[in-house]
Formats: structure tokens, C-alpha cells, sequence
């Protein structure tokens, strides 16, 4: 889908379409700590909520 998106830009405006094919994998850098977090808070709450559903676990 990303490769169909870009290929219609390219035919529409390259100057656009090649300085994001140059700027996608230096976004793509930027993001990833952002990426990583939301996997270590995801982490997390899915502990919590395991600790908070223990006891329903351990009665049934």
C-alpha cells in the first residue's frame, strides 16, 4: 500500500516523492524511542491489570 501511495506521488510531484524516500528512514530513527516506550507502558499496565485479576483467577 505505502509502495502504491508512493508511486502515485511520484507520478503526481517526484521532487516530493524522492525527498521522502530520502527523509522516510531518518523519520523513521526519530520515532522508533517513541515506539519502544509505548511497548514498555504497554507492558506495564498488561503486569498491572494481571496483578489486579489474580484473585478472580485464583477463586475460579
Amino acid at each position: 500500500m505505502k509502495l502504491l501511495l508512493w508511486l502515485i506521488l511520484l507520478v503526481i510531484c517526484w521532487p516530493l516523492a524522492i525527498g521522502l524516500l530520502i527523509l522516510y528512514p531518518l523519520i523513521w530513527l526519530i520515532l522508533l524511542p517513541f515506539r519502544l516506550l509505548g511497548f514498555a507502558v504497554e507492558g506495564v499496565f498488561a503486569f498491572i491489570r494481571a496483578l489486579f485479576m489474580l484473585p478472580a483467577r485464583i477463586l475460579s
